[in-house]
């Protein structure tokens, strides 16, 4: 058993849509296949793996450092004897080799989009969905069968008003999902407020929207905004400030009661612990949104989730940025909270099964070999042009 190949490739997914931080008019992602020896049903089985959307395509990573590592490795040091199987820590192990410890913003979407690819292997190579084959492993075989999703959007968009932004919500609504997300902070805040307020018309009770400030708001802005928003009793207030500024969530939250949401953009085991003995985050009600194909992938998002439960912190606080098959089946078979879904945006990539319809904002997953990219047709056929065809 050994890996024959790895192939990446960079993709578009620019669209004109922006949140209070960034646009994303040249927004790519990184692709992967790992194509390896194993033969089920008369071919090769090969993982396939994605970034999430918000950071760009990292080949020249892959290319001059990770996969290099991994190409000159003994393939019996890469094989997990015990399970007849790819042992993804140890491929984990080969890519880190000679890298210094901190500096997680880059090579750790680059680790984990390769990651990804390997799990989705692993998982074929079983014959088992990811999230069972987790739950197997890791959590005594109880997958939960269907996980909580919420519809993220709400994005700022060139002339967009008030009505298209009704329009979008309730689109949201007619296929399912009684929770949405929109972006706040890169306008006025009377002007925020009123696209709220417009929101709310459409879901209803505060708690079936949550409001996303992308890092841009400083320590006074953001108490302000959340003295502003308090009385609608929000579902949750996400990413204030700079994710690293632990001081600012800390104080910010002895300002605003409500629940509080972050940790996208935290590339670490060691960056999420640092928001957690720092950041004032509060377990009885506060949300931890990491997310594996940015952070170094599931290997090392297993050991963030262990260091959670180190200091009192529940697996069902977790509700994963992204919006993809990966962290829907993370969520399912690790016993997380939830997961973030695109409907409507960074298609293909956004969005699950097909043919799995959200009810009530809960959806199931594929019961297939591997992450399930398979059963989006859209995405696998792109998936498949980009490194197969």
């Amino acid at each position: 058993m050994r890996i024959v190949e790895i192939r990446e490739k960079t993709v578009s997914i620019a669209s004109p849509i922006a949140n209070a931080y960034i646009d994303f008019s040249k927004m790519t992602c990184s692709v992967v296949a790992v194509i390896t020896d194993v033969v089920r049903d008369g071919k090769p089985v090969i993982g396939f793996g994605f970034n999430s959307n918000g950071r760009y395509g990292q080949g020249c990573l892959m290319r001059e450092r990770i996969l290099p590592r991994l190409a000159e490795a003994d393939p019996a040091s890469l094989v997990d004897e015990a399970n007849g199987n790819l042992d993804p820590f140890a491929i984990w192990r080969r890519m880190m080799i000679n890298e210094k410890p901190g500096g997680h913003g880059e090579r750790s979407v680059a680790v984990g989009t390769i990651d990804m690819a390997v799990w989705d292997a692993v998982a074929k190579i079983e014959g088992k969905p990811l999230y069972q084959l987790l739950a197997d492993r890791y959590r005594g075989g109880q997958a939960d069968d269907r996980v909580w999703v919420y519809a993220a959007g709400g994005y700022y968009y060139p002339g967009k008003g008030l009505d298209a932004l009704k329009d979008e919500m309730k689109s949201y609504r007619d296929r399912g999902y009684t929770v949405c997300k929109m972006k706040i902070g890169a306008v006025p805040l009377a002007e925020d407020l009123a696209r709220i307020e417009a929101a709310l018309e459409v879901l209803g009770e505060g708690r079936n929207l949550c409001v996303d400030v992308n890092g841009r708001f400083d320590l006074e802005t953001a108490i302000a905004y959340g003295k502003a928003i308090a009385p609608y009793g929000l579902r949750w207030y996400e990413e204030v400030g700079d994710p690293l500024d632990y001081a600012l969530q800390a104080e910010l939250g002895r300002h605003y009661d409500g629940p509080m949401a972050t940790g996208e953009n935290l590339f670490s085991m060691q960056d999420a612990r640092n928001l957690i003995r720092f950041g004032g985050m509060r377990p009885d009600r506060d949300i931890l949104q990491f997310d594996c194909a940015l952070s170094y992938g599931l290997v090392e998002y297993m050991r963030t989730l262990d260091m959670m439960a180190e200091h009192g912190w529940s697996s069902r606080s977790v509700v994963p940025h992204g919006g993809h098959q990966m962290s829907l089946n993370i969520a399912a078979g690790l016993h997380l909270g939830g997961n973030e879904s695109y409907p409507d945006v960074f298609r293909p990539f956004g969005g699950f099964a097909d043919g799995v319809a959200v009810e009530d904002s809960y959806v199931g997953l594929p019961q297939m070999p591997g992450i399930g990219f398979e059963a989006k047709a859209e995405l696998h056929a792109l998936l498949r042009r980009e490194l197969l065809d």
